[in-house]
């Protein structure tokens, strides 16, 4: 019985797809893209339900969303492509070292419960600039403070276009530089008739879509496939096994991929096993990825600015619970997808897949209902979507609010303002587009650049600002002037490495300051330079400390 039902549901309803599930590449797939076109629409008649009225809408949804509605748009804006599409990805590439990735984004939400969320909500600013201008009592900073979180956005947002360029080359089967635009087109268009409500009403929407479209085919493929289905999470343990001892052939007959041939799986014992030198990574790289993702995480200006969206203090709080509890839930089963993934490539008609195509093309070779492959496809896009959507707001709230209300034209109107951020949102797309095209690396690898990068600069501020009174101006530009710099020389070796080009002690900057975890080392180091030149310097001014004595810590 079992098998006569899971074969009614491979079977109905196939006939109204037009390509083979076995196609991995090219060909327009017609379920896929009617899927696809619902949730578009979808999203686009949310965003112009709840679009921005005014600033306050734009930038911070009215601060009327709820602690449960919150945590679903953290766990949405959160759940990227990256941790979708590029969690799998990286554990399909390198096995057991991919998992530092999830350690790190997952510890980094840990890390601002304890340290920052009650207490960004209580300082009450729009944004992670608008902050650091207030607290440091500098314009100068305010305007650096916009321009590193511009940066951070355009940095996080290119891997989130390569994905979104991924899966419409996918589904539309055309080439990936015109998926990107076409993809990257529609993104834009409704976080422009969005804002900030709208983009959060959409994120708990998304959020629905992406847990059960990531959920469904894992739980199918291990029922087909007679694992312990009722858990895939912890069902796929035998997947794990089998490919670090390696299987031959004939014992695997009865697991064929779409293609319906045997294969046999070679001994792989860095999957499971770290720091194997099979693997060619290190433990120092391994722990250098976690910290530098769990500081940058507490340090991104779109993951800040979701705590002013909530009406008091303790929602903000209770926000990153129930985010961590709806980002765990996916976090717990990306590696399912890479395991299941593993096997199922492995025979020789099929080779190593792209890897951050492999949570589609598991399900496919898998010989999942297509109706399922395109739900999982739909679900990256609105991983894609929601972050996008959020990095983008953040990025026009940090030149609308911060520079051009703050700094260039002080007297502006509402409206005005409003027109300078969805302009700043456009000229972003059009930026992350540009450098999404080059396919610069993996896409959790370009986010974990993002990460470092905030890691090296925002997190020793808001760190030092909230917990240490003493902090003053100089200390942060000090600061600053170190965790900048270290992630400008990392940033520089890695683009020249990836064009080509050699540069003094290439091999040892790359190692120890690797694109994806500078900030193992960054961060502390500008923390140790804020603290030392606060100490040399005079002192904060009295009414700064006592705000943060009686608002902020009382």
């Amino acid at each position: 019985m079992k098998k006569i039902i899971f074969t009614i549901f491979i079977l109905f309803p196939g006939f109204l797809f037009a390509a083979s599930s076995t196609e991995l590449e090219g060909g327009f797939k017609l379920g896929p893209a009617l899927i696809l076109l619902t949730i578009l629409v979808l999203f686009i008649l949310v965003g112009i339900i709840f679009r921005a009225k005014d600033t306050n809408d734009f930038f911070a949804a009215g601060r009327k969303i709820s602690k449960v509605g919150s945590g679903m748009a953290i766990a949405s804006n959160w759940m990227s492509a990256a941790s979708f599409l590029g969690m799998a990805a990286l554990m399909y590439g390198s096995g057991y070292h991919g998992l530092a990735y999830v350690i790190g984004w997952t510890g980094g939400y840990v890390l601002l419960l304890i340290l920052m969320a009650g207490q960004i909500r209580k300082y009450g600013k729009y944004t992670a600039a608008d902050f650091i201008g207030d607290r440091y009592y500098s314009k100068g900073l305010r305007i650096t403070g916009a321009i590193v979180a511009i940066l951070i956005s355009i940095a996080y947002c290119v891997g989130q276009f390569g994905g979104i360029g991924l899966l419409f080359k996918w589904i539309l089967g055309i080439e990936y530089s015109l998926a990107v635009v076409i993809g990257g087109s529609v993104v834009l268009t409704y976080t422009l008739i969005s804002g900030m409500l709208g983009v959060t009403k959409n994120m708990q929407i998304q959020y629905v879509i992406i847990i059960i479209s990531f959920l469904i085919p894992l739980f199918l493929l291990t029922y087909k496939f007679d694992y312990f289905w009722l858990l895939p999470q912890i069902g796929y343990g035998s997947v794990v096994s089998d490919i670090v001892t390696g299987i031959p052939a004939p014992e695997v007959a009865g697991m064929l991929n779409s293609f319906g041939n045997d294969f046999a799986i070679s001994p792989s014992p860095e999957y499971a096993m770290p720091w194997d030198p099979s693997s060619g990574k290190t433990f120092f790289q391994f722990m250098a990825i976690s910290f530098s993702l769990m500081v940058g995480t507490a340090g991104l200006p779109h993951v800040i600015q979701r705590f002013y969206v909530v009406p008091k203090v303790r929602d903000a709080r209770w926000s990153v619970v129930w985010g961590l509890f709806f980002i765990s839930i996916l976090y717990w089963s990306a590696p399912v997808y890479s395991a299941l993934g593993t096997i199922l490539s492995a025979s020789p008609e099929v080779g190593k897949l792209s890897k951050d195509a492999i949570v589609v093309y598991t399900a496919q070779l898998g010989n999942i209902n297509p109706l399922v492959v395109g739900l999982l496809a739909a679900g990256g896009v609105s991983a894609a979507f929601s972050t996008v959507s959020g990095l983008l707001v953040a990025g026009a709230s940090a030149f609308s609010h911060d520079l051009y209300v703050k700094v260039i034209n002080p007297n502006c109107s509402p409206k005005k303002q409003l027109l300078m951020a969805r302009i700043a949102t456009v000229l972003m797309a059009i930026i992350v587009s540009l450098i999404a095209l080059l396919k610069l690396a993996l896409i959790g690898q370009l986010v974990a650049v993002a990460f470092s990068l905030a890691g090296c600069t925002i997190f020793p501020l808001f760190l030092l600002g909230i917990w240490w009174s003493g902090s003053n101006k100089k200390g942060a530009i000090a600061g600053l002037l170190v965790g900048g710099g270290i992630s400008l020389i990392a940033i520089i070796y890695f683009i020249a490495t990836k064009f080509g080009l050699i540069l003094p002690a290439q091999d040892f900057v790359n190692y120890w300051l690797g694109a994806w975890y500078f900030a193992w080392i960054g961060a502390p180091l500008a923390i140790i330079a804020n603290i030392v030149v606060s100490y040399f310097t005079e002192e904060t001014p009295l009414a700064i400390r006592k705000f943060l004595v009686e608002e902020v810590h009382s």
